[in-house]
């Protein structure tokens, strides 16, 4: 048993391929690194290395020299996790896991070898072991991959281990807007799970972006100018984000630095963090996102009747705003 999880079922693992590998440590100790205390901005946030840590990030180094044809590319060890791209090259006679069960067993060896472990927490799995003065393992079971195969994925990939120790003092400074929760008012009978800035919903001014897939690129392009123009002018865009035109207004408030709420077909995972520019977004107070339907595991195609539902969502939010303005 190598311990991967929710792998993709139609997927080669022992192909060659890049991968985006994450392992966490148990129980989610943070004993692989500090946070630079002296960083005065999450722009100048750096990671130091425990002694663990440096054990960590030498044997995912080793694995180039270990296994022909692959290669440990960029890494970064974080507090309480590891990210690390791996390249498979060539054709590998077992699949990838067998690689990151042995990065993961050597590493915990060599913690225990030098006394670093920490004895099992109360309630772990491994503090329930029978053997008298049993230490802990430093990783949790599994990992988790993603297969890095579309164009610019891997640049993205890479940009997101090296901008970690950012967004790590950036959840750190503003705990608030990372926190999910679970059942968020929204209007009148409404509540949804949420994470960002929940104060964007007091706002006084609220547009909703309603864009059917059917309109021309001109319509598109008419009706983003004028939603941005409204929330340059303090309005906050509020949309489901479902179809083409719509997501394109999203990312354009987004790259222009202005405030949105955001509606989801697929609700927060534990331990969620907002996606690329949404994390910056939310960092900086612009973004709220919704999700009112439960979290998924496995990805799935939105149905006709989820997207009346997030449509009707946008509405209510916007024009429950309205009435409490006449009122």
């Amino acid at each position: 048993m190598t311990g991967m999880m929710q792998r993709c079922v139609v997927h080669d693992y022992c192909a060659p391929s890049f991968y985006m590998v994450t392992v966490v440590t148990e129980p989610r100790r943070g004993c692989l690194s500090e946070l630079h205390s002296g960083a005065v901005a999450a722009s100048d946030a750096r990671l130091i290395l425990s002694p663990m840590g440096e054990i960590v990030r030498d044997a995912w180094l080793r694995t180039s020299s270990i296994y022909a044809g692959v290669e440990a590319c960029e890494c970064v060890v974080m507090p309480d996790h590891f990210h690390g791209i791996l390249w498979v090259k060539e054709r590998l006679p077992q699949h990838m896991g067998h690689i990151v069960k042995a990065f993961k067993r050597v590493s915990t060896q060599e913690c225990r070898s030098k006394r670093l472990l920490l004895p099992p927490n109360p309630g772990s799995v491994s503090a329930a072991a029978p053997a008298a003065g049993l230490q802990s393992t430093l990783w949790q079971t599994g990992f988790q991959d993603s297969i890095l195969v579309r164009k610019g994925q891997l640049a993205a990939m890479v940009n997101y281990i090296a901008a970690n120790p950012r967004r790590l003092a950036a959840k750190r400074a503003n705990p608030e807007l990372f926190t999910v929760v679970t059942t968020k008012l929204v209007g009148r009978g409404r509540s949804c799970a949420a994470i960002g800035n929940h104060f964007l919903l007091d706002r006084p001014l609220k547009r909703q972006v309603q864009i059917s897939r059917t309109v021309s690129r001109g319509e598109v392009a008419d009706r983003k100018e004028e939603l941005l123009h409204a929330a340059v002018h303090g309005a906050v865009l509020v949309s489901p984000c479902i179809s083409a035109g719509e997501k394109e207004i999203a990312r354009a408030a987004l790259d222009s630095r202005l405030p949105l709420i955001v509606l989801l077909e697929n609700g927060f995972s534990p331990l969620y963090k907002p996606p690329g520019n949404y994390f910056d977004a939310c960092a900086a107070g612009r973004l709220l996102m919704l999700a009112p339907f439960p979290y998924h595991r496995e990805k799935r195609a939105i149905t006709r009747e989820q997207c009346r539902a997030l449509n009707e969502w946008t509405q209510a939010i916007v024009e429950n705003d309205c009435r409490s303005n006449e009122e």
